[in-house]
């Protein structure tokens, strides 16, 4: 392994830790609000994700490489559609009945 290798591996442990504590310390109360500013932070990840997966593919490359960064770009982009989707969703469980959400 290479130390640009070395590096981004370690990038991406200390992110998936940080993320994870991150996440369990946020009381189940304000888990619905901060919903869609955690959209918003997937997004800073995604252009993580792509920056450490180009860094990888142009650099002395190997296949593993690709492997953690396409994964890491794939589940970027389903945790933030996932996230609008059950933001939107909730939105629409808090909408009179009168009311259109848009």
């Amino acid at each position: 392994m290479s130390s640009l290798q070395i590096i981004l591996l370690g990038v991406f442990i200390i992110s998936t830790l940080v993320g994870y504590f991150l996440i369990n310390n946020v009381p189940s109360l304000l888990h619905t609000p901060l919903m869609s500013g955690m959209n918003a932070l997937s997004g800073i990840t995604l252009l993580g994700a792509l920056v450490a997966a180009a860094v990888a593919f142009k650099g002395e490359s190997t296949w593993l490489s690709g492997i953690f960064g396409a994964t890491a770009i794939i589940t970027a982009t389903v945790n933030i559609i996932g996230g609008f989707a059950v933001t939107d969703r909730m939105l629409k469980m808090f909408a009179r009945k009168g009311d259109k959400h848009e």
